[in-house]
């Protein structure tokens, strides 16, 4: 059974890891933004196998769902598409 549980934080630390380099390395900010969310979902995931389904749970509402809320809401008011390069950025 712990080789399980070791297999599985194992493969919740990959997760997090290859999203966060998707999420910051990504030029759509909204496939970005579900990055973020996927990292966070990895993370209260990895709450939860430690035992502690009390920060798990509060880290898949504030994590997932508020902040996903609020950078998409963000989005919508901005823009989805990164500019091509710093020419295209008007100050």
């Amino acid at each position: 059974m712990n080789e399980y549980l070791a297999l599985l934080q194992t493969l919740m630390l990959l997760v997090m890891i290859l999203a966060g380099l998707g999420a910051v390395y990504h030029r759509d900010l909204v496939a970005a933004v579900v990055l973020l969310g996927v990292m966070s979902m990895a993370l209260a995931v990895e709450f939860y196998l430690l035992a502690a389904p009390d920060v798990a749970i509060a880290e898949a509402a504030v994590g997932v769902g508020l902040t996903i809320a609020i950078y998409v809401s963000a989005l919508r008011k901005c823009g989805r598409w990164e500019a091509e390069s710093d020419a295209e950025v008007k100050l």
